[in-house]
């Protein structure tokens, strides 16, 4: 069998990271385990999801800034102490406290099924409200996220960064009326911020999607006539609604190709709204922008 090799990367200046090896391993892994857990990745170059793994585990080393280690086994280098360890199948992580095995799983987790296993041994450090509100939001828990923001805006009424955070999660929550007047409530010059112009496009957008006709309905119009301008606006709105950004700069472009006044120029406005909401670093953005501007000379 031919494998596929990549260099996995390595936070070789960590202080919680290391290479284990049969030499070290009953020293720095078992009896180091005494007072330090420590979370044995076990891995081979050739392994695709030990690639997708280790920079999660390097990562959380350092979030947890030492409150376990992170020991990595090179299963082709080191297969007597593979063999030793029982392994089966990679990647085997495998979390040692106290020199027992106490935890541990195979294969590549998200982040946030990893912090499930160490937060049953390992004491995690403080984490900063804001990033925990972050990470749980983008992990789905909305309503956590929620709490904890309305907990700072208590505390910091003045924080607009955590205000306008609030917006965005009363936003997606579906309540439109809430974040629209939270983004009023900011002062004008917080209203040019790129955040707050991109929550105003967002709801929008939103208040747009209410009266649209289905997807379907909108595809088969353009089916029959590639020209629908009404068509072409109202398909972009709803790809703009899904993040599908590219397909839906391609229909306003289009549009403004079929008809540049529709609606009051519709297209252009829908295409600045929409360069604000995803910001210029954006590729699509700076492709879409360049086309806009040719079609605008």
């Amino acid at each position: 069998m031919i494998h596929t090799t990549f260099q996995v990367p390595c936070m070789s200046n960590s202080p919680y990271i290391f290479d284990a090896t049969m030499e070290n391993f009953q020293q720095k892994v078992m009896e180091a385990s005494a007072s330090t857990p420590v979370l044995v990745d076990v891995w081979a170059e050739w392994c695709a999801p030990c690639k997708q793994l280790m920079p999660l585990l390097e990562k959380l080393a350092e979030d947890y800034q030492g409150a376990f280690m992170l020991a990595k086994v090179n299963a082709d280098e080191q297969e007597q102490l593979t063999s030793s360890l029982g392994v089966r199948s990679l990647p085997t992580v495998i979390l040692v406290k106290n020199g027992q095995a106490v935890d541990g799983f195979n294969g590549a987790l998200p982040e946030n099924e990893i912090r499930k296993v160490l937060d049953k041994h390992v004491e995690a450090p403080k984490e900063d409200p804001y990033d925990k509100a972050h990470r749980i939001w983008e992990e789905g828990d909305v309503e956590g996220a929620l709490a904890i923001l309305s907990q700072m805006n208590q505390e910091d009424p003045e924080n607009l960064k955590v205000l306008i955070d609030l917006a965005q999660l009363k936003a997606e929550m579906g309540d439109l009326e809430t974040a629209e007047q939270v983004l009023e409530s900011l002062p004008p010059e917080e209203k040019m911020q790129h955040q707050a112009k991109q929550l105003a496009a967002r709801l929008k957008f939103l208040r747009q999607s209410a009266e649209l006709p289905p997807i379907k309905d909108l595809e088969m119009a353009l089916e029959q006539d590639p020209k629908d301008p009404n068509a072409l606006h109202q398909l972009a709105l709803h790809h703009v609604l899904q993040e599908n950004n590219a397909e839906a700069m391609d229909l306003l472009i289009r549009l403004m190709q079929v008809d540049s006044k529709y609606k009051d120029e519709v297209a252009k406005t829908t295409l600045i709204e929409l360069f604000d909401k995803l910001g210029n670093n954006n590729p699509d953005v700076r492709t879409y922008r360049r086309k806009l501007y040719t079609l605008m000379h």
